[in-house]
């Protein structure tokens, strides 16, 4: 069991979200974490810590791990699952994933390129269904899209057009929303029928704005939606971006329109009709 016998898991309190930070932003399987400013993200990890699942794994009195997962309306998301470099391989990961995840079903979470990350997530009963690109661009070279309106709205619409198409509850989600830089919560409309939502806001880090979520109403033109969504929530800076599913055709469409890929990460759950990849643009952290 490698390091695992020495490991105790305790819940996360307050307390905690500084150690949170410090793990993200050190641990090799990261990414561009290390880079961060310290504490930019403490927020989110408080808001993960009063809203979900936090479980914090301790080994000789310091914590060498943590996992968050939330439960949305339509499954149990791991939101975040971090091990010190130090102890990684030693299964602490695959017990605190065991621990977040229970007995709960559906699941799902996004995984990293790190090259352990999936196999442990496909152990866990999910399949690996598509890529989640990151892209970047001009936000200017957004063409407008005929017969759509975008207008800015109450943070509360959002969230309950999101729980009636999707089955998604947002009302934790609020006191956080608030917290978003420069936040634009905002509706899209179609002959007077609100056929789209979302949220834009600046970048905590680095310049630029950043699609926070967006989503298409069931039966419609998602694509066509998102990208007016886009134009919306990311104008006034020179460059932005979202989290497109590489399974849309919106995807290739910003490829064309000159966005890159910048990050990745891959798309698993129990079962792949919990989203649909046409009409959304995701918030990996609380799906």
């Amino acid at each position: 069991m490698g390091f695992v016998a020495d490991v105790t898991i305790r819940p996360a309190v307050d307390a905690d979200v500084a150690t949170l930070d410090e793990i993200t932003r050190t641990s090799e399987s990261s990414g561009d974490a290390a880079e961060r400013p310290p504490g930019v993200h403490n927020d989110y990890f408080a808001h993960l810590v009063r809203r979900g699942r936090v479980l914090v794994a301790v080994r000789d009195g310091t914590a060498v791990g943590f996992g968050a997962a939330v439960d949305t309306g339509r499954a149990r998301h791991l939101a975040d699952l971090f091990v010190r470099r130090s102890v990684q391989g030693g299964g602490i990961g695959g017990r605190l994933l065991a621990e977040l995840y229970e007995d709960a079903w559906p699941r799902t979470t996004f995984g990293s390129d790190d090259p352990r990350a999936v196999p442990l997530y496909l152990r866990a009963g999910m399949q690996a269904y598509w890529p989640d690109l990151y892209l970047d661009g001009d936000p200017s070279t957004l063409p407008a899209v005929d017969g759509l309106t975008v207008v800015d709205a109450p943070f509360a619409d959002v969230a309950e057009l999101e729980h009636a198409w999707a089955g998604v509850d947002r009302t934790p989600d609020l006191p956080y929303w608030s917290t978003l830089p420069d936040a634009r919560p905002f509706v899209v409309r179609r002959a007077g029928r609100t056929v789209g939502a979302g949220i834009g806001r600046a970048r905590l880090t680095g310049s630029g704005r950043s699609m926070h979520e967006a989503m298409a109403a069931p039966g419609e033109d998602g694509p066509g939606i998102l990208l007016a969504a886009l134009r919306h929530g990311l104008a006034g800076s020179t460059l932005g971006g979202g989290c497109v599913p590489g399974a849309s055709p919106l995807a290739r469409r910003l490829l064309e329109l000159g966005f890159r890929v910048v990050d990745r990460d891959t798309f698993l759950a129990s079962d792949p009709r919990i989203v649909d990849p046409e009409r959304e643009i995701v918030n990996t952290g609380i799906l």
